[in-house]
């Protein structure tokens, strides 16, 4: 697996890239949009010109590299208002991450509107979908890949279990662009127990079953603060919860993860020196 980290994108966008080399970064994550509001200025051409410039000099160190996007975003839901403002300010993500010639736009699949009587689980998912093939069909020409994440499942949150991500990719008409982020932390707490190797393969084979592997392009790697099926979204620093150290080795040296990106949202540091903590101790999983 690739390790690396979320950046910050303070001081320019291309400073994401700079400060991932500078801790031995092989992939980063990095905000790219306002993600506090609905809104967020058009990039400008010296902001693209200057983060693929600094993307070109690390092209062979870090690599893939990805966005997330807005936790205001939800696809999911039946109030008019706001669903407009998701679908507008997700596409402005694609637009940007198409700009920045990102690989991966990574999305927390939405919420449904629990206070509407004609609202579910089922018709959160196809809401989804329908938003999701919109935005593909209207970004036809790009390359990037929107990644729906395993989410924890608090409240109405969709996204908990596998079925609810094979229901969305089977609605949608451009799979080529489709696909998944598997959370540790939110998997956990959403009830999938990967503790021991025995677990850990018997819950890929059900991944593979109700999935595929084929839809798997990237990882959050972060330890939970909660326990078990919890369903409560707390990261903290590796080896520091409730799945422990030594569950993230048995990720990092999957082979059938071997080009695909590991990504730390753990708590930050002033000094960036939570991430060398985090990032030191999963290289020193790796087994040679």
């Amino acid at each position: 697996m690739r390790i690396g980290a979320h950046m910050s994108i303070g001081g320019g966008k291309q400073l994401a890239l700079e400060r991932g080399y500078e801790l031995g970064c092989e992939t980063i994550q990095a905000f790219i949009r306002n993600v506090r509001g609905w809104t967020s200025k058009p990039l400008e051409q010296n902001e693209i010109d200057d983060f693929l410039e600094t993307k070109e000099r690390y092209k062979d160190s870090i690599w893939p590299i990805m966005s997330h996007n807005s936790y205001l975003i939800n696809l999911a839901t039946s109030d008019e208002e706001k669903l407009l403002k998701s679908y507008t300010a997700m596409h402005d993500e694609i637009l940007k991450a198409e700009q920045l010639k990102l690989d991966y736009v990574v999305i927390h699949p939405g919420t449904y509107n629990y206070n509407d009587k004609n609202e579910s689980k089922n018709t959160g998912l196809t809401r989804i979908a329908e938003q999701l093939n919109l935005l593909l069909k209207e970004t036809k020409k790009f390359k990037v890949k929107v990644l729906l994440e395993t989410v924890a499942g608090q409240g109405h949150n969709i996204g908990r279990k596998f079925r609810h991500l094979s229901n969305i990719i089977n609605k949608i008409t451009d799979k080529n662009r489709i696909g998944v982020c598997f959370d540790t932390c939110h998997s956990f707490a959403s009830g999938y127990d990967f503790t021991t190797k025995e677990k850990y393969e018997a819950m890929w084979d059900r991944f593979e079953d109700t999935i595929g592997l084929k839809y798997l392009y990237a990882f959050h790697l972060n330890d939970s603060e909660r326990e078990l099926g919890s369903r409560v979204d707390r990261h903290t620093h590796i080896g520091q919860g409730k799945i422990g150290k030594k569950p993230f080795g048995f990720f990092i040296n999957d082979e059938r993860f071997a080009e695909l990106p590991g990504i730390l949202e753990t708590p930050k540091g002033d000094d960036m020196k939570y991430d060398i903590m985090n990032l030191n101790i999963l290289n020193s999983l790796k087994e040679s």
